[in-house]
């Protein structure tokens, strides 16, 4: 099988996961792990009643809670990576405040109705939400302060695409807040695949060094990796920050517009 076979099967295997995911939004499962009782709606334990829809919550899929991790400030620009059933675009949405804006970007039409009526119920006006892939971002560079993101680069095929857009559109002095799945360095990627699925955010899970690596070449600095918790063997929950120096240059517009199918 050629790597181009390889990777539309996975592609479609992430699809069709998450096309499922969308469909049981009622069910409480987790991405990251079988134990919904530290990964999904458990990662967000201090959100009070009427702070979002039980639908949403519900809906959480990830491995942490990002809108926390990146200390969202009033007035903020933030973009949510494959924003799922809206949770973490609300949650962020109450953090900036009417003078700030949230984007949430997702590849799954299902996935965004479902986030439309949760931002909807929650009755918050600030939301944008977006149809694109996380590896062609559909915003103009140097845009966004804050980009969250919540158990999802782990599931890109592509994540050098990934970082390279995340630097993109960031404004200099901008930073990442993201919650992830990460491997120790010790284990190889045949190791990661061998404790659990590409959709259950385990087998494309980087690890510590390439998490850094992938920051730096993109030119986001002050990078940190912390573990929160045990999601398999050698693989934690963990809690990624960085930002994009003051000084730095925004990156060139490509020809087309991003997602039109050009780059």
């Amino acid at each position: 099988m050629s790597d181009t076979t390889t990777s539309g099967s996975l592609q479609e295997e992430v699809r069709e996961y998450y096309r499922a995911k969308a469909a049981e939004a009622e069910t409480s499962g987790a991405c990251c792990s079988p134990d919904p009782q530290t990964f999904g709606p458990a990662a967000y334990d201090e959100i009070g009643p009427g702070t979002a829809p039980d639908a949403a919550l519900l809906a959480s899929l990830g491995c942490g809670n990002p809108s926390a991790v990146a200390e969202l400030r009033e007035g903020e620009t933030v973009l949510d990576l494959g924003s799922g059933g809206g949770l973490d675009v609300i949650l962020s949405a109450r953090r900036v405040g009417p003078d700030g804006r949230v984007f949430g970007l997702d590849f799954l039409e299902e996935m965004l109705a479902l986030a439309a009526r949760n931002v909807e119920d929650a009755e918050v006006e600030n939301v944008v939400l977006l149809k694109g892939t996380i590896e062609s971002i559909p915003l103009p560079a140097g845009t966004v302060d804050v980009i969250i993101s919540n158990c999802v680069i782990n599931l890109s095929l592509n994540k050098p695409a990934v970082f390279a857009e995340m630097a993109r559109v960031l404004a200099p002095g901008g930073r990442l807040g993201i919650s992830d799945v990460v491997a120790e360095d010790r284990l190889s990627p045949e190791e990661r695949a061998e404790r659990g699925g590409h959709s259950q955010c385990i087998a494309g899970a980087l690890s510590v060094s390439e998490y850094r690596e992938l920051l730096d070449a993109v030119g986001l600095k002050d990078a940190e990796v912390v573990f929160t918790q045990e999601a398999a063997d050698g693989l934690h929950a963990a809690i990624i920050r960085a930002r994009k120096p003051v000084g730095a240059l925004a990156a060139a517009e490509p020809e087309c517009a991003p997602g039109g199918g050009c780059c």
